[in-house]
């Protein structure tokens, strides 16, 4: 069990007769839903209509800031594959170190951590590619899944892997060696066209999301901080965004005066009815101070 596994109190031991699943629901999903867009995209469109599968491309890849992008290609983009190999080998690797932190962390985790990682690396590369003259849309999930890629290594990092199913290399070594393989193949251009910082960011994203989560570093402090906050002023009154905020005050609908103001006054009547019972006893009080006393008795009480 590894310092991550203990410190979040989640880890899980896989069990072949029950609870662990080879194929848990967001991971069959994405799989079915990528494999899905990949085939009309690819496949059916093209043939028939090809017009509208370049229109759908072009419309749900990612595009470098400008007159191209819109909103919804930070989520899109992430479903489309420039062809069957990249489909394929982003995949197995979404499922081969995904399928364990799903059922470790359940379906609704993963899901967002695989929506932010996504999300991180589309943003990286929108944001840099233009920096380094790329004007070429994006389009994968291997933004995504390099972030899967961090969380495994860093919740397994001593899990073999089998490179080409003969060789084994612990998680953190194999992971550590493909991030650093994107830092070369970008400074040195040898995979052009390839989206490396969206790699490198989807990375950075799922490293910090793990790191975070783990408590390892404030972020939620952090947020909290610089989030809108209401701040204490002097007195019974609070400032928020530059605007004063007084106490509410609530008003007897029978006496019309405010109910604080109310009490006190109630207070000192009460004592007078007091002074007046001692006086001249229960009977020489008026039906409205009898039942004021009453009330007050019924507070008391």
């Amino acid at each position: 069990m590894t310092a991550f596994e203990r410190r979040s109190g989640a880890y899980y031991r896989p069990s072949f007769f029950g609870g662990f699943s080879f194929f848990p629901p967001v991971i069959k999903i994405l799989l079915v839903t990528n494999v899905a867009v990949w085939l009309l995209l690819d496949v059916l469109l093209p043939p028939v209509m090809p017009r509208y599968a370049d229109l759908l491309l072009r419309y749900f890849s990612l595009w470098p800031a400008g007159p191209n992008f819109f909103l919804w290609q930070l989520f899109t983009y992430m479903f489309l594959h420039g062809g069957f190999w990249h489909l394929f080998f982003n995949m197995l690797a979404l499922w081969m170190f995904g399928m364990e932190l799903e059922n470790t962390w359940g379906s609704k985790k993963f899901l967002i951590f695989y929506l932010i990682c996504g999300l991180g690396a589309g943003l990286t590369n929108m944001l840099v590619a233009p920096l380094i003259g790329q004007i070429w849309p994006t389009v994968g999930a291997s933004g995504a899944v390099f972030g899967v890629l961090v969380a495994f290594g860093m919740f397994y990092p001593d899990r073999p892997i089998y490179i080409y199913f003969l060789l084994p290399i612990k998680a953190k070594y194999f992971i550590a060696f493909y991030i650093a393989m994107q830092v070369f193949y970008e400074v040195t251009g040898m995979e052009a066209g390839v989206a490396h910082f969206a790699h490198l960011g989807g990375a950075a994203v799922g490293f910090v999301y793990v790191l975070a989560d783990m408590n390892l570093i404030p972020l939620r402090r952090w947020w909290s901080i610089l989030r809108p906050t209401v701040i204490p002023s002097s007195g019974r009154r609070e400032r928020w965004r530059g605007e004063e905020i007084h106490d509410a005050k609530f008003y007897d609908i029978q006496t019309g005066k405010p109910k604080d103001e109310e009490q006190e006054t109630s207070q000192e009547v009460i004592d007078a009815i007091l002074d007046k019972i001692s006086k001249g006893g229960y009977q020489s009080l008026s039906e409205e101070e009898k039942r004021i006393l009453n009330e007050a008795s019924k507070k008391i009480h």
